[in-house]
């Protein structure tokens, strides 16, 4: 019994050192209409999720919206060194999905989609 205790203890510890880095609380800078967010990024398997926690409006006021707790991010794939591809972004300003890739570097994230040809980013910054 003792050794299956070990082995769980072993096993949980392995679970919380392999957490993607990029895992945590993202504040988004603002959109067209000025609003920003606050994004929960997570693993989802084997690939990057993240979900829109709290908005809130340009002077910083929460903001009750429709949007919150909706998906924003899914099926990023991490390549290493900071870098992430092949996912898809949901921009709440313009209710548009993009292609998107990451990059994160220290407290800072750089988030970047394109659609038909026209692209845009963001650089995020670490919440907790």
């Amino acid at each position: 019994m003792k050794i299956l205790s070990i082995a769980a203890g072993l096993v949980l510890a392995a679970s919380a050192a392999m957490a993607d880095p990029v895992e945590g609380v993202w504040k988004t800078q603002p959109g067209d209409d000025g609003n920003f967010g606050l994004v929960t990024i997570s693993a989802c398997g084997a690939e990057i999720c993240g979900v829109l926690g709290q908005g809130y409006d340009k002077a910083g006021k929460k903001i009750d919206s429709p949007n919150i707790g909706k998906r924003m991010i899914w099926a990023m794939k991490p390549n290493g060194g900071g870098q992430y591809s092949g996912g898809k972004i949901w921009a709440p300003d313009r209710d548009k999905t993009y292609n998107s890739k990451m990059t994160l570097s220290g407290n800072q994230l750089k988030v970047e989609g394109c659609v038909l040809g026209i692209c845009r980013g963001q650089t995020w910054t670490r919440v907790k």
